[in-house]
């Protein structure tokens, strides 16, 4: 089975985070998918940024849901990434639009952790399917309760969209939990993968694994032998050589 290499952000080390420019650069190095992040602004329109606040990706001050979309797109979310043209903050409308054409799955991360977004799992599904990406999305969160609403919403819908649980910390057995809550994928953090068996016991119980996030190449090499569904990185072109050069080992 290939582990798949989805960019974390886009090919976020090479382009501002989380923009439309390092989501095109993911698909031309060769990326699988891509792992994104979504807010609602003020206006109530799905935007693709990781933090709450616009401070540490523009250098201004100001809560992503306290701004409209105009708001936004006056700030230049290329900041993070000194000497890059001025990137606007995307939608996940043009997101879609961009990667519609290719090939490449989204992972979407509902950043329902810290501000309370409802309604947004109806969004973004909404938005899924209006740009016809619904067979090429699944979902994340670290709020488990977001992800339910979501497979409920879906499952109304005839949709097919998995569930992936985010998490960080060693669980017992996490696999019986996925399945208790209905989740069809795990997004632990890298280092679950150090506990014996257990991608093979997830696999077992028919739950994937995608593991973020993981650019050292020691780490990327073990995740490779171990065969989780797929790796998040921050690299992907490096992360794609380095598969390549594992896979012709083997």
């Amino acid at each position: 089975m290939k582990t798949k290499i989805w960019a974390h952000r886009g090919a976020s080390v090479a382009a501002p985070e989380n923009t439309l420019a390092a989501f095109d650069l993911a698909v031309q190095q060769g990326a699988d998918g891509i792992e994104l992040d979504v807010h609602f602004s003020a206006d109530g329109v799905v935007v693709v940024t990781h933090d709450e606040t616009c401070l540490r990706v523009t250098g201004e001050q100001g809560h992503v849901n306290q701004l409209t979309l105009s708001q936004l797109r006056q700030l230049d979310f290329s900041r993070i990434l000194p000497g890059f043209s001025r990137q606007q903050i995307p939608t996940l409308a043009e997101v879609f639009d961009l990667i519609q054409p290719t090939s490449l799955v989204i992972n979407i991360e509902l950043k329902n952790s810290i501000t309370l977004y409802p309604g947004l799992e109806q969004a973004v599904l909404d938005l899924a399917c209006t740009h016809h990406m619904s067979e090429r999305i699944c979902l994340s969160s670290f709020i488990h309760y977001s992800l339910v609403q979501a497979a409920l919403l879906a499952q109304e819908r005839k949709l097919h969209v998995p569930c992936g649980l985010l998490y960080s910390c060693a669980l017992y057995e996490p696999w019986m939990y996925a399945r208790h809550v209905g989740a069809q994928a795990l997004h632990p953090h890298y280092a679950n993968l150090r506990i014996p068996g257990f991608v093979d016991a997830c696999h077992e119980a028919g739950i994937q694994v995608n593991v973020w996030t993981i650019d050292d190449p020691d780490h990327l090499r073990m995740a490779f032998q171990l065969a989780p569904d797929a790796v998040i990185t921050d690299v992907p072109d490096q992360a794609i050589a380095l598969y390549k050069a594992v896979a012709g080992q083997s």
